[in-house]
């Protein structure tokens, strides 16, 4: 059943066969696990992934378009639909007994970050993570110190998650064609983080402070905030910017901060 893409839900429907199908051998859904999917849509990811499993829940904020999710999919399984806004779902109501949960999705480019950070709250009973972004989006997740791509989203994707880039979705694997590239990333929370960064929150605050003005130098970016003899004791010049700076000297960096009780 046929729907019309809204573009104020950022729907692009996937579908081209052959992509889901490898989507479906990278997810290699087992008949004992609980996935959740993001934004079904019509179907195209709902269909394959019940037929392994039986049951799927899936979150959907588009009440239009539940009426022909269940017509396309509802018959191969039990399929449990809450409509609801992403952002504010609570994962920990599907999680059963502190069940782990696999979360996959087609997410809408346009909040695609956060719900990424949304996720981040619940990665004590995620075990990972599939899904289908902008490539460009993709990139910054994976990207390292020195890098075009490396920003915020790169350090702190990376502190809570081992991020896997797998393959490239071209446009016309959708309907309509965004006119974007795609890509599949596998997510997986780091069960021990690689640095200790202290108070996340404070850690989260100074990672956004130093890439507010990449331009500028942290000498400038983070004056307020900590001394020339912090940056340099994290092995940082203060003539550096901030894509220059790694995820473990950031950390060596949060840390001395929070020692000396100042907040950025």
């Amino acid at each position: 059943m046929q729907h019309k893409a809204r573009k104020r839900f950022g729907q692009n429907f996937l579908t081209d066969t052959s992509v889901i199908d490898r989507i479906i051998q990278s997810i290699n859904p087992q008949a004992d696990e609980k996935l959740v999917e993001i934004g079904p849509g019509l179907g195209a990811l709902t269909c394959p992934l019940m037929k392994r499993l039986g049951k799927l829940d899936v979150i959907e904020l588009d009440r239009d378009i539940i009426p022909k999710l269940k017509i396309n999919c509802g018959l191969t399984g039990e399929l449990n639909i809450h409509n609801a806004d992403v952002l504010k779902f609570d994962f920990a109501e599907l999680s059963k007994n502190s069940e782990r949960l696999r979360i996959v999705g087609n997410l809408p480019y346009n909040i695609s970050t956060p719900i990424m950070f949304h996720l981040v709250n619940y990665t004590d009973i995620i075990s990972d993570m599939h899904f289908m972004l902008q490539k460009e989006v993709v990139n910054r997740l994976a990207a390292t110190a020195n890098t075009t791509n490396y920003s915020r989203l790169s350090v702190m994707a990376q502190y809570y998650f081992k991020v896997s880039p797998l393959f490239l979705v071209p446009p016309e694997a959708f309907s309509p064609r965004p006119k974007v590239d795609s890509a599949i990333v596998r997510l997986q929370p780091q069960k021990k983080k690689t640095v200790d960064v202290g108070d996340e929150k404070f850690f989260a605050r100074l990672i956004t402070r130093a890439f507010s003005q990449r331009r500028k130098t942290l000498r400038n970016v983070l004056k307020d905030v900590c001394s020339h003899d912090q940056l340099a004791a994290a092995n940082i010049d203060p003539g550096q910017r901030a894509q220059e700076i790694s995820l473990p000297q950031f950390a060596d960096l949060s840390r001395r901060i929070q020692a000396d009780n100042i907040t950025p």
